[in-house]
């Protein structure tokens, strides 16, 4: 496993410290406590909750906006968009 760099790690505490950084991941997991508590998602099992309109793009916690999806499906769509997220 590679170690970050003292930059890298400094760049991810500060992004990480921004208000609306901290709000989304606020919203990230009351969806996942949300989901758990309805018995959809479980610790240690491998999926997310995702949002299908992004918090990024004006989507909410609004259970209509929410699925179940596997984490490697959720997190690999950057790498099919490398011009959004490159």
């Amino acid at each position: 496993m590679t170690k970050s760099t003292k930059a890298k790690l400094a760049y991810q505490k500060a992004y990480n410290a921004k208000p609306e950084n901290i709000a989304k991941r606020v919203k990230n997991n009351a969806a996942r406590r949300d989901a758990m508590e309805k018995g959809l998602v479980h610790k240690g099992d491998g999926k997310d909750v995702d949002h299908k309109k992004q918090l990024d793009a004006g989507g909410t916690n609004d259970p209509s906006n929410l699925r179940v999806q596997d984490a490697s499906t959720n997190r690999g769509w950057r790498k099919k968009n490398p011009k959004l997220y490159g």
